[in-house]
């Protein structure tokens, strides 16, 4: 999917919501726990019932992986499924794959190739050849990690490099990189007082933004500095939307969550577009 089809899909649901489906077994419902593939049949059920709300899936792989081949054949399962049934949401694979040369080239077969997703998150700490394996896919977004929203995130990356914090200096130097115009950026939603500064730096790209919700992001404040002529973000909720309920009304629970963050984003959207 092209970056111009994501912002029609956008314009189209007055929506730039993404969704993440963290599955954890035992969080979800109990008497999905009897089906043949619970981690499916939880996520197929989330689908249709927000696919009209959302632009985009986050499956993280980690919490597919945890369950091995059966993890593997429920993620494959799922996208399957999106490509062939709501082929116009856009899908990110939450892998933050961060190897180089030929082992990031095997990643980015595996997760562009092999199970069609649109994109991939990654780790930018071994520099140009851990990005540049993923770029070289037509109409595919390498997501490369910038400014994360977790504690640790102060550790490295708002650290000087010279005169400037690390993260500013990925974000310049990952635009000297070939094909950056498929570049996203992953900046979380509780660090929204630096958009301003990521949009100097990159004003076109769009940024995954983490962190609203659960973790105590707020939306409004990231519009207002994050949002560029395309809307160029994409706000994720995973906890928040698909685990809103535990029991047999999961799916109707998690369509409010949607709904309200949903309506949000018409509101931010109105008169921009």
């Amino acid at each position: 999917m092209t970056t111009q089809q994501l912002f029609e899909q956008i314009k189209k649901k007055q929506s730039f919501l993404c969704i993440g489906l963290d599955v954890d077994m035992s969080k979800i419902p109990a008497h999905l726990l009897g089906e043949q593939d619970p981690i499916f049949s939880f996520n197929k059920a989330i689908i249709d019932a927000t696919h009209d709300l959302a632009v985009s899936y986050k499956p993280n792989i980690a919490f597919y992986e945890a369950y091995g081949i059966k993890g593997w054949e429920s993620l494959k399962k799922t996208i399957d499924y999106i490509n062939t049934n709501y082929p116009e949401l856009y899908t990110i694979a939450d892998a933050k794959r961060g190897d180089i040369g030929n082992t990031a080239s095997m990643y980015a077969k595996a997760f562009f190739e092999d199970m069609s997703f649109d994109s991939v998150t990654v780790a930018p700490y071994m520099g140009k050849d851990s990005v540049e394996p993923f770029l070289a896919f037509e109409d595919k977004h390498t997501i490369l990690l910038a400014l994360t929203s977790n504690q640790g995130a102060f550790d490295f990356q708002t650290q000087l490099v010279g005169t400037k914090p690390m993260y500013q200096v990925v974000l310049e130097k990952s635009q000297t990189y070939a094909n950056a115009e498929n570049l996203m950026y992953v900046v979380g939603a509780t660090k929204a007082e630096y958009f301003k500064e990521i949009r100097a730096i990159v004003p076109n790209n769009f940024l995954l933004v983490p962190g609203v919700g659960a973790q105590g992001g707020n939306l409004q404040d990231v519009c207002k500095y994050g949002l560029n002529d395309q809307v160029g973000l994409l706000i994720n909720s995973s906890r928040g939307i698909i685990y809103a309920s535990s029991g047999s009304d999961f799916k109707e629970k998690a369509r409010e969550q949607a709904l309200l963050l949903q309506r949000e984003m018409s509101e931010i959207l109105k008169g921009r577009l």
